[in-house]
């Protein structure tokens, strides 16, 4: 998976909104990584739904159950 999908300022974001008063460096990569990882299984799995129901077309409802899994 590329290693520029989301920006840290993103992660730094995120973090700060859920309370976080300073954030360092290490730890927006940290998450980066983590999210990354995360949203290619969604993405996997997904894409399988998708391809089992016969359909190119990656749909909401593909991405929800491949998240609750």
């Amino acid at each position: 998976m590329s290693k520029k999908l989301l920006p840290l300022a993103a992660m730094e974001k995120i973090l700060k909104q859920a309370g976080a008063e300073r954030v360092s460096d290490k730890a927006k990569v940290a998450l980066k990584e983590i999210v990354e990882d995360i949203v290619e299984k969604i993405a996997i799995d997904s894409i399988k739904f998708a391809l089992h129901a016969g359909r190119k077309t990656i749909k909401a409802g593909d991405i929800k159950l491949a998240a609750k899994q």
